[in-house]
This record gives structure tokens, C-alpha cells and sequence, in this order.
């Protein structure tokens, strides 16, 4: 069986999907990834790949359509846009790779495609074959809602996306309730790397990982200035992932990290801090460490405030972060409790591996 996988060119979208590419390429498939941009920069475990977008700039497409929409832009970078602006955003990158994806369909004639739910190219795709499309989540939002939104954009109208065949649902539904479709355990994926044997082993004191989004842009934010200086007040290690920019003279408990694969450094943490990309919530959730979550831009307020709502971490403004908010982080009891139970939860849910078989099935 030949599985044809389509995301939006970048890292988060495209790193959500491997795992299941892996475990359809490990039951005997073939299978052929089709993205572009920073997402094929990274270790794809052997995966075949092909470019669908070469000089995407997500930067320039993103620009442009906020610049159309002063309004909603505003909204969007107060995370308050629901999915008005998502849907103009990847509607508009979609349709600078749509075709390519659809010709590469056309070529390589495959039996099933998959796409994430911002990836709307790969339903035209196997619309156009005329074979079963398969849509995942790859974030909090219903991938329904998504679909609907990049579909109706006006780049996207003229292209034609039928209902999937099947919606792999990836949230863990004590976050946001039960959704129909099929589930699945969301296996972090970050693309290999080296890990320095001190982040391979618990500390003495407890461990913060800081990590910061994939994705540059406005809004939410930097924690890093806040964070180092409530440092000294935090008996607490700190540790900053790929830090930007130039950093001042560190306390002493403040150590920087180059890239890292996080789903291999988390198990030894306490806590993690982050921006709150999907991506990065979901990691933390399957780690069963709390996280502080730094609303933003885009759905990170709306993941920032279910994973507090979830009571498994807290949503803090950057300027709000103190030596008191990195203290609870690591000490509370209730946020621990409560990241162990969705992570127990999450590994309950069927592996990639248990999914294959009934998305084979869906060849006939």
C-alpha cells in the first residue's frame, strides 16, 4: 500500500505526523512525505520526502494577509481570533503548494492520503486521485473546525476537499472532551539530535526546560528576561533551549542548550516553560511534567488556558513570571497530580502502530 502524508511546510506541522509515517513505513507500506520549507531541515527517521514548497517563507504569506485584515489581526495576536484568521493564514500558504501536491498525487498515485488538519492540500490531493483522505489533529482544535476554515478561504475555494475518510483525534479528552473520530496517542517527534548526558538524568535540584517556538513572530511575548531575572529567587535549575538572541551574565542555577530533542529530555525534568505551540503542550502533557504556558498569538492562549484549566500547569503572562510563579511550578502538588494523570491517560490511547490497521482497511 502506498500512503501519501501532506503538512504545511513547517516543523510543528509536519514533526506531529512522523510517528505515524514511521509505523505505516514499519508494517511494510510505502510511504512518501510531501512538505517543504524548515520542516524537511530535520531528521525524518529515513522517511522519503519531497519538496512541495520550495522558498516557502510562512513570514511573507502571514505579513500579508494580517496586513489585509487589520482587525482580525488584532485578535490573532491576542489569541482571541478563534479560527477567522488560522483559516486566511493556511489557506494562503495551502494555496502555494496545493498544485504540487496534487501533481506528486497524480504521479505517484497512492491509496490513501494523510494530512494534517492546516494541510488542507493533501484532501484536494486525494480528492483529485480519487482515493480515501485521512485527516489528523495535530493541535487542540477540533481538526473539523480547521479543515472548514482554511477550505473557505478565498485561495482555497477554487479547490475542491471531500469529507475524510477518517479524523485521527489526538487530544486526550479530559483537556477537551470526547470528540468523534478515531483516536490515538500523540508520540512527541523531534527529529533526533544529540543530548548532552547531564539533561539525561534528574538533577539535584528540580529541573526547568525553556523552550521557545519554531516559528518566529509577534505577540505573547519573550519570557527570557523575566526568567533569568527571577532566577536567583528559584531553588531551581534552569535550563534555556536554543536561547535567542544575545544573553546577559547568567545566574548561576541558568545553564543554555543548543537544540535538543525535547521528548528525550522532558522525562528528566520537573517542569517546562514554553510558549505554548501545540507541539510543545502536547510534549509536556506525554512527559506528565507541569508546564508554564506563555499566552500568545494563534491558538497558544487557547492552549495556555485548557492545559490551566486541566489544572496540569499555569497560563502566565512573560511579565508575570517571579521568583513565586517558578517556585509553584516546581512545588505544587496539585499541577504534578494532575500532569501525571493526562500522561497516563495519553499512554492508554492506541499507539500509531495500533491505528494502521484500521486506516489500512479504508483501501478496501
Amino acid at each position: 500500500m502506498r500512503v501519501l502524508i501532506v503538512s504545511a511546510p513547517l516543523q510543528g506541522h509536519l514533526l506531529p505526523l512522523v510517528p505515524l509515517a514511521l509505523a505505516w513505513r514499519d508494517a511494510g507500506h510505502e510511504v512518501l512525505v510531501a512538505s517543504g520549507g524548515d520542516a524537511l531541515t530535520v531528521d525524518l527517521g529515513g522517511l522519503a520526502a519531497h519538496d512541495v514548497a520550495p522558498g516557502f517563507a510562512f513570514g511573507r504569506i502571514a505579513g500579508r494577509v494580517l496586513l489585509r485584515h487589520p482587525l482580525l489581526a488584532r485578535r490573532e495576536l491576542a489569541g482571541r481570533a478563534g479560527t477567522a484568521v488560522v483559516g486566511e493564514l493556511f489557506g494562503a500558504a495551502n494555496a502555494t503548494f496545493v498544485d504540487a501536491v496534487v501533481a506528486l498525487a497524480r504521479r505517484e498515485r497512492p491509496d490513501l492520503v494523510v494530512y494534517e488538519s492546516l494541510g488542507v492540500a493533501g484532501g484536494v490531493a486525494a480528492e483529485s486521485v480519487g482515493v480515501p483522505g485521512v485527516v489528523q489533529e495535530n493541535n487542540l482544535f477540533p481538526a473539523a473546525d480547521l479543515v472548514a476554515a482554511v477550505a473557505a478561504s478565498g485561495p482555497m475555494r477554487r479547490h475542491r476537499i471531500g469529507p475524510p475518510a477518517a479524523t485521527i483525534t489526538v487530544s486526550p479528552p479530559s483537556l477537551t472532551g470526547p470528540r468523534p473520530g478515531l483516536p490515538m496517542r500523540a508520540v512527541p517527534y523531534s527529529g533526533g539530535g544529540e543530548v548532552p548526558d547531564w539533561l539525561l538524568s534528574a538533577g539535584k535540584r528540580p529541573r526547568i526546560v525553556v523552550s521557545r517556538s519554531t516559528v518566529a513572530g509577534p505577540g505573547g511575548g519573550d519570557p527570557k528576561a523575566a526568567i533569568i531575572a527571577a532566577a536567583p529567587g528559584v531553588d531551581a535549575d534552569i535550563v534555556l533551549v536554543r536561547p535567542p538572541g544575545r544573553l546577559p551574565r547568567l545566574p548561576e542555577n541558568v545553564r543554555t542548550v543548543g537544540r535538543v530533542p525535547l521528548d528525550r529530555v522532558l522525562p528528566y525534568a520537573t517542569a517546562c516553560l514554553h510558549h505554548g505551540g501545540a507541539g510543545s503542550v502536547l510534549g509536556g502533557l506525554a512527559a506528565g511534567v507541569p508546564q508554564l504556558v506563555v499566552p500568545g498569538p494563534g491558538d497558544r492562549r487557547h492552549n495556555a488556558e485548557v492545559v490551566a484549566r486541566r489544572g496540569a500547569g499555569l497560563a502566565v503572562a512573560a511579565r508575570a513570571i517571579t521568583p513565586d510563579v517558578l517556585t509553584r511550578l516546581v512545588t505544587d502538588a496539585s499541577l504534578a497530580e494532575a500532569a501525571a494523570e493526562v500522561r497516563d491517560e495519553m499512554a492508554a490511547m492506541p499507539s500509531p502502530s495500533d491505528v494502521v490497521p484500521e486506516l489500512t482497511a479504508l483501501h478496501g
